[in-house]
């Protein structure tokens, strides 16, 4: 199918593994748009995933003629839009944290030592999660398996696994931070 009968077939149907088709070949176009303006190697992954996510919806809405060009416009937009809100963000590494906290208690990780209520509320945090972002980011972080393992074994889309483990860290780490700072 080309491009045009592959939104046209997406919008009747909304099957997300031909949205993957159609935006599997701009991935790293979209991932060099992101860099130029987010100027950050993560913030340009998350981005191009949560493009991906967002696209899902937006394109069941919008008539789209020239898929590489809205694409692009939409990629540059939503760059834009997280420089504007970035100034209030900041990231943090978890990974370390997610694969001490299954191993013992009051590891040393980094500079950092983590006490039991550190161990307590990550747990806490991560049943808060959406449940497919929980069990991607447990999977992945805890029990060590790779994306095609994840997607096969919950039987969805290999660029879905890294969304929810992108969006899944994110949402761990705001909500540790929040009960770290009684909000």
């Amino acid at each position: 199918m080309n491009e045009k009968e592959l939104l046209h077939d997406y919008r009747r149907t909304g099957d997300v593994e031909t949205l993957g088709k159609l935006y599997s070949p701009y991935m790293s176009l979209l991932y060099g748009v992101c860099y130029k303006y987010l100027q950050d190697q993560e913030a340009s992954q998350d981005a191009v995933m949560q493009i991906f996510e967002q696209l899902i919806e937006k394109l069941r809405i919008h008539e789209v003629d020239s898929f590489k060009s809205w694409l692009y416009v939409y990629a540059r937009n939503y760059c834009l839009m997280e420089l504007r809100k970035g100034k209030a963000r900041t990231f943090v590494d978890i990974e370390n944290h997610l694969l001490e906290s299954e191993q013992k208690l009051g590891a040393t990780v980094g500079d950092e030592r983590w006490t039991d209520q550190d161990f307590d509320s990550m747990q806490s945090c991560l049943a808060t999660l959406q449940e497919k972002q929980g069990l991607c980011v447990r999977m992945f972080y805890i029990e060590q398996k790779c994306y095609k393992d994840i997607a096969e074994e919950l039987k969805i889309d290999l660029n879905q696994v890294k969304s929810h483990i992108q969006n899944g860290k994110r949402n761990l780490k705001i909500c540790m931070e929040s009960r770290k700072n009684g909000k």
